[in-house]
């Protein structure tokens, strides 16, 4: 697996647009958010639909078109510096084919920021236009406009990203080792309902790979990972990281199942690292070469996320 293009840090004043690609927005978080950006000096502009809610499917921000018009326009802009997704829930899957991604692709690299259904985005950035994306906190998300810990983390990637290179979460190893490849992933269920789509990643090989996943019973969790193995999409993979667990089933309950199903792999496996939808999450960089220390539970990347 190749590393990927990285974009270009951020600096005072750039100019960032803040779309809503899959669930409905709160305007409150929405407006905390916008504040916080413009309290880092930046310039956020929100999408002319990131409040908007469907008619008739209320779990979506809009219909597929508006939402994929926004995400499009906004990536397209010359004047827009980064792309910043107001939050996940659930709706990239049913845009992402009406994106024009010759057109995204001529636009050049930018930065590009979301989790959990945004897992969609970043394998699609990663296969169509090789280029690197961050995992981390969504504009709208509560995360990003209460926790100190994810606000920080978040802001140093974007403008600093040499002072995080090094990524320690604090947990430990399911499996010990050390592992080098370049990072990927995102929300289990996700990276699993991705398999054999248009444009989908054909395997996680050469990968450290970021799993994570919220609201999941034990067998659903179990059901994704053996997808993945039966696939073949994990073969080869280099080292896994798993992030949070939130809303699903006791960890001492998942734990086994995890140590069963990626205990075969034979590569590091580190625990609780500190990424997906829990508080205070960390930003990880995917598409960028890195170690993975297991036993440490640290990510160090061989280069900083953004140039």
């Amino acid at each position: 697996m190749k590393e990927l293009v990285r974009p270009h840090r951020l600096a005072p004043g750039a100019r960032v647009a803040v779309v809503a690609t899959s669930g409905p927005v709160p305007e409150e978080r929405l407006q905390a958010g916008l504040d916080m950006l413009r309290g880092w000096d930046l310039d956020p502009v929100a999408g002319p639909h990131v409040l908007d809610r469907h008619a008739e499917f209320g779990y979506l921000a809009g219909t597929d078109a508006d939402r994929a018009a926004d995400f499009q326009n906004a990536w397209c802009d010359p004047s827009v510096d980064a792309v910043l997704c107001a939050r996940g829930g659930y709706g990239v899957q049913r845009m992402i084919d009406l994106l024009d991604w010759d057109a995204l692709r001529t636009a050049g690299p930018k930065v590009f920021v979301g989790f959990s259904d945004l897992t969609v985005l970043h394998e699609a950035f990663a296969t169509r236009l090789g280029l690197a994306t961050l995992h981390g906190p969504m504009a709208a998300g509560i995360d990003f406009v209460k926790n100190t810990r994810a606000q920080e983390h978040l802001r140093a990637t974007l403008f600093a990203p040499e002072t995080v290179r090094t990524i320690a979460s604090g947990g430990g190893a399911l499996v010990p080792g050390r592992a080098r490849g370049v990072t990927l992933g995102g929300c289990l269920c996700l990276l699993a309902a991705e398999c054999g789509t248009r444009g989908a990643r054909p395997s996680a090989d050469g990968g450290l790979l970021c799993l994570e996943d919220v609201g999941e019973e034990t067998y659903r969790l179990d059901r994704y990972l053996t997808q993945l193995l039966r696939s073949g999409w994990l073969d080869g993979v280099r080292g896994v990281l798993l992030g949070s667990w939130e809303g699903c089933s006791d960890y001492a309950e998942l734990r086994p199942v995890l140590a069963d199903r990626l205990g075969a792999l034979g590569v590091p496996v580190a625990e609780n690292v500190g990424f997906g939808h829990c508080a205070g999450a960390l930003t990880i960089p995917f598409g960028v070469a890195a170690e993975l220390d297991a036993e440490t539970g640290t990510l160090t990347l061989d280069e900083p996320a953004l140039r």
